[in-house]
């Protein structure tokens, strides 16, 4: 097969969502009708002892919540799927934030119950800043929830975007048969069984045909006028506005129980962007360009605690990867080849010998890559739009055993490459500080010591208010900021000075003292700049 017909074969996506909407569930049964997987298993069920594919941290299958973005691909009529299942908890949203980086499109997963929420919200709102393409699936739809109508006009007023019913539900509730698939006109009647797909699809001329009067008898009119009235209330479905994020399609079902999951992806594989150009430090980049570049989204200590894995995701760009070729590692001006490239299906991983645009691969590591790292066969530039964010909770690590301080040091740093959470180490000592943007992800840190590297800690709360990364030319131009505030220095990992600021009214003070410096609250970094998100 041709180069540029492997990339238009491709889709690479993230399902997003506020936590418990349904986003795990609708990955595996994307997985289950895409037959990468034989049986679903539930995220949160007594009776069914198979957890989540997507879920395979030990805290996870625990909780029964995504604490980390999973990397699975499969194919579906032709179409190579690369499908990211993020985190839905606001406490781990910077993984999904930079997971917004490496995808094309995504697919929104609302609860018919409860509605849009706070976090689908803010996620929403990472989406229009790429003017990412939205897929809207409302969930739930065999629980007594909202009227259809209601949920879509909450859609369009809270997430300010046009939306097109591309499926339409045949009751709720007790009462749910199935969907209609307004797209393709037809009708699919799915059992509710978890874990297996039982379907039966009937096919129509339109919503006029003598068949639906059949299936359904009075109930026929009933839809035939619903679908009318909803032709009649939105726009007809415009392929290009959805691709510049201007209209999202809507499809309705419920995960859980099969229905109108198949609906979606059919639709999904027609409408869905193939690999978008990315930006450069040197300018836009087109994935046809036949020279190989990709960059780091993601990385993932111990994927497999047994052998100590440490994975570098990586999303292909342009051109074509192929393994035990030497690539040019920008940041570190080095040439590495990878012998053992993967594929994932979640934590199970399988060899690659190549990889095309919109792929997602996992890269064996040793401590080479950090996140926002670019590769390339040669060329000078960085992939940017990878931001690093200033943490809003901090906690000093305390070990509890002092002779596993080599295991808390290396399982502190590795953890955090992973960028769930940021480590800062005092300037005048070796106080380590541990920050981030939720409660939660200290649970996960301190259970990930201790099962993964032997290291049992706690965490002491501290009173910090923002770190802010100090960027300056000249040492002169933070002189009284070293001689007056050296207790609230630190380095981050990568040894960039950071100051701890204690209340707003300190960090303005320090502002006015120095000048001549930048506090910033978030970066970006690349190899000939630190690129300003927004300035402290």
């Amino acid at each position: 097969m041709s180069f540029l017909k492997e990339i238009q074969k491709r889709r690479t996506f993230a399902i997003i969502s506020h936590p418990d909407a349904g986003k795990t569930t609708l990955t595996e049964k994307l997985l289950l009708f895409g037959g990468a997987i034989q049986v679903a298993g539930a995220v949160k069920s007594n009776k069914i002892r198979k957890t989540a594919v997507s879920d395979f941290l030990e805290i996870e299958k625990q909780r029964g919540i995504s604490v980390t973005t999973s990397v699975m691909n499969f194919n579906y009529n032709g179409v190579k799927i690369n499908l990211l299942d993020t985190p839905g908890h606001k406490d781990f949203a910077e993984d999904t934030y930079r997971t917004l980086t490496a995808v094309d499109s995504v697919i929104l997963v609302i609860d018919c119950v409860k509605g849009v929420e706070e976090q689908t919200e803010k996620l929403m709102n990472v989406c229009r800043m790429r003017n990412t393409p939205v897929i809207v699936f409302i969930n739930k739809l065999d629980r007594e929830g909202r009227n259809p109508i209601e949920l879509l006009d909450e859609i369009e007023t809270k997430l300010t975007i046009k939306v097109k019913p591309l499926s339409w539900p045949v009751g709720i509730g007790i009462s749910f048969k199935g969907v209609y698939n307004i797209y393709e006109n037809t009708f699919s009647f799915f059992k509710a069984n978890k874990q297996k797909i039982e379907k039966d699809v009937d096919k129509f001329t339109s919503t006029d045909d003598p068949g639906l009067q059949k299936l359904f008898g009075d109930e026929a009119k009933i839809l035939a006028e619903e679908i009318d009235l909803v032709n009649g209330i939105y726009e007809k479905f415009n392929t290009e506005d959805y691709l510049d994020g201007k209209l999202a399609p809507v499809f309705f079902g419920s995960a859980l129980n099969n229905f109108g999951v198949k609906e979606l992806l059919d639709s999904f594989i027609k409408i869905a962007p193939g690999p978008q150009s990315r930006e450069t430090t040197k300018g836009i980049l087109e994935p046809a360009n036949n020279k190989f570049s990709g960059f780091v989204f993601k990385i993932h200590a111990n994927i497999d605690p047994r052998h100590r894995d440490r994975i570098a995701f990586l999303r292909v760009c342009s051109g074509k990867f192929e393994r035990n070729k030497f690539y040019y590692h920008v940041r570190l001006n080095r040439e590495i080849k990878f012998a053992n490239p993967a594929v994932f299906m979640a934590q199970d991983k399988s060899l690659i010998e190549e990889a095309y645009p919109g792929d997602v691969i996992g890269l064996y590591d040793s401590g080479n890559f950090k996140i926002g790292d670019t590769l390339t066969e040669g060329e000078q530039f960085m992939y940017k739009g990878i931001p690093t964010f200033s943490p809003e909770i901090f906690r000093e690590l305390w070990l509890t055993d002092p002779f596993k301080s080599k295991q808390l040091g290396k399982g502190i740093l590795q953890l955090t490459d992973e960028g769930l959470a940021q480590v800062f180490i005092q300037t005048n000592g070796n106080r380590k500080v541990v920050g981030t943007v939720g409660e939660l992800q200290f649970e996960v840190i301190q259970y990930r010591l201790l099962n993964e590297y032997g290291a049992a800690c706690q965490f002491r709360h501290l009173n910090y208010y923002k770190a802010c990364w100090v960027v300056f030319d000249d040492e002169k131009d933070i002189d009284e900021l070293m001689r007056i505030r050296s207790h609230n220095l630190f380095y981050d990992k990568h040894q960039n000075l950071v100051f701890m600021a204690e209340s707003p009214y300190q960090l303005n003070a320090v502002k006015e003292n120095n000048p001549k410096a930048q506090f910033l609250f978030n970066i970006e970094h690349n190899t000939e700049t630190v690129e300003l998100d927004k300035v402290a």
